[in-house]
């Protein structure tokens, strides 16, 4: 792999808010304010492969109209961090196993 597919790797992850940043690193407040924002028909985001599960829920949200680097990822990119945080979630596995246990699931906020 040269450089270039890494820097667009990389560049995807970021751009689409690295799920298991989002939902490992910090507050939880954001990763449940997102789901509610985005209208994701999941209630709950279990710590332990967060980061694609809440890709997944992400993905599970109501259409969009506009997509893209607006703060709502497009769907390409969601799939492509999926993959990433898979990979980071297996690396973070013991932490994120305490943090179930000690924490529970992000809950989605709910906005009335």
């Amino acid at each position: 792999m040269n450089f270039r597919s890494m820097l667009w790797i990389f560049a995807a992850a970021s751009a689409s808010g690295c799920g298991t940043i989002n939902t490992t690193f910090r507050d939880d407040a954001v990763a449940s304010n997102k789901l509610a924002r985005w209208q994701s028909h999941c209630d709950a985001v279990p710590r332990i492969y967060s980061g694609a599960v809440f890709d997944y829920c992400t993905l599970d949200a109501e259409p969009r109209q506009s997509t893209g680097f607006d703060g709502q990822p497009a769907p390409t990119l969601i799939v492509l961090d999926m993959g990433v945080s898979a990979i980071t979630d297996t690396l973070l596995l013991p932490y994120t196993l305490y943090l179930q246990n000690q924490h529970g699931d992000i809950k989605k906020a709910r906005f009335e």
